[in-house]
């Protein structure tokens, strides 16, 4: 296997077509539906048209939720309400059809594929099709050891390319992208902190299944001392994601970056998602602009890392459960906005008739009577 030049991978990246971009605003401009009715749904439906270089833009058709799904060691130091090396047991509730984001994604027709690449079980008791990315049991315990070797963060982060390429390849249209983490929301705290130059308790938060105090300060000591390690690596990204990250955000961050390669439009979901983002636009400053953050999710390192991003959440309902189910709940608005952008009709032009003589003649002695055009204007 060749060595990951992140350069070379930056350099694939453009931003979504300005000028159809353009044309989609002006189209927008000429629909009977008034300029700004529709409120967010029309910065929507211009980003999906510049990303599918289209206009007008066709419905979003097939969609897909993506799950990169591992344990960290992290866990270990009672940082999470859930126990340490349970990873399992979240991937087996969305492949029964359980778990929220799998009842959703049932009931909107949306297919939900589960890539295992650092589950802590025994890879025969999960199907092939979702360990066959696997890149190892766990991750290490990122406050006194590397997450990941080298080989091992690149192994993840190809994982997470080769996924994007499938689901391009596919004819997939628009990503929800989520994680099924054991110990994530720690070490994505971790690489947010690192990346913004914050201090941990900032970034610290209390997971989707909250945590008490005494767990959010052990989770804050651990973000502190992982900060430590991370932050003589920050001018290497494959080495802070070996070093403090985990195989899911390494591969999360390798699935953003190729998407966007791919011009395939991605929904971002929690704090995993978005600390993989935030290092994936160190790599690639064009790459955000594929990407839209879906909900907010309570997490503090969330907030700031969207900032950086320059990202404003679709959604603010709450909802803390992760896996991909905030990101999940937007795509509904995201298709209507493709739906409206793109088959709402134009409002029809009166063509203009030069006025006669006579018609000049009255208007002009009439003198205060405004004129058709002005006339439409007032009413409009």
């Amino acid at each position: 296997m060749s060595a990951l030049n992140l350069d070379d991978l930056s350099d694939l990246i453009k931003r979504p077509d300005s000028t159809v971009r353009r044309a989609a605003e002006e189209r927008r401009e000429r629909l009977a539906v008034p300029p700004g009715a529709l409120g967010r749904l029309d910065e929507l439906g211009e980003w999906l048209a510049a990303a599918r270089a289209e206009v007008p833009v066709a419905p979003v058709e097939r969609p897909r939720v993506v799950l990169f799904a591992g344990d960290h060691g992290v866990a270990g130091l009672e940082v999470s309400a859930r126990p340490a090396g349970s990873a399992e047991v979240l991937v087996r509730a969305v492949l029964a059809g359980e778990a929220p984001v799998a009842v959703l994604a049932d009931r909107l027709g949306v297919p939900v594929r589960v890539v295992d690449v650092a589950v802590d079980c025994d890879p025969a008791t999960l199907p092939a099709e979702v360990v066959r990315h696997r890149v190892r049991r766990g991750s290490g315990v990122i406050d006194r050891e590397d997450a990941l070797s080298a080989e091992e963060a690149e192994q993840a982060f190809r994982a997470g390319m080769a996924v994007a390429d499938e689901e391009a390849d596919a004819g997939t249209d628009l990503v929800v992208l989520g994680d099924l983490s054991v110990g994530g929301t720690t070490a994505a705290a971790t690489l947010i902190a690192a990346l913004c130059g914050t201090d941990a308790s900032v970034v610290t938060g209390r997971g989707g299944l909250p945590i008490d105090d005494l767990a959010w300060m052990r989770k804050c000591a651990a973000i502190r001392d992982a900060l430590r390690r991370a932050r003589p690596v920050l001018g290497d990204q494959l080495e802070l994601l070996a070093t403090v990250g985990g195989a899911d955000l390494a591969a999360l961050t390798g699935f953003l970056l190729q998407s966007a390669v791919r011009r395939t439009p991605v929904i971002l979901d929690g704090v995993v998602g978005s600390a993989a983002a935030l290092v994936a636009q160190r790599v690639a400053f064009r790459a955000p602009d594929w990407w839209v953050a879906g909900q907010v999710s309570g997490e503090p390192g969330q907030t700031k890392a969207l900032d950086r991003l320059a990202m404003d959440p679709l959604l603010d309902q709450g909802v803390r459960a992760g896996e991909g189910l905030g990101a999940l709940l937007a795509l509904p608005l995201v298709q209507a906005a493709a739906a409206l952008c793109g088959t709402l009709p134009e409002q029809p032009r009166s063509p203009k008739a030069a006025p006669d003589a006579a018609g000049t003649a009255a208007g002009q002695a009439a003198g205060a009577a405004p004129s058709d055009g002005l006339l439409k204007k007032a009413e409009g």
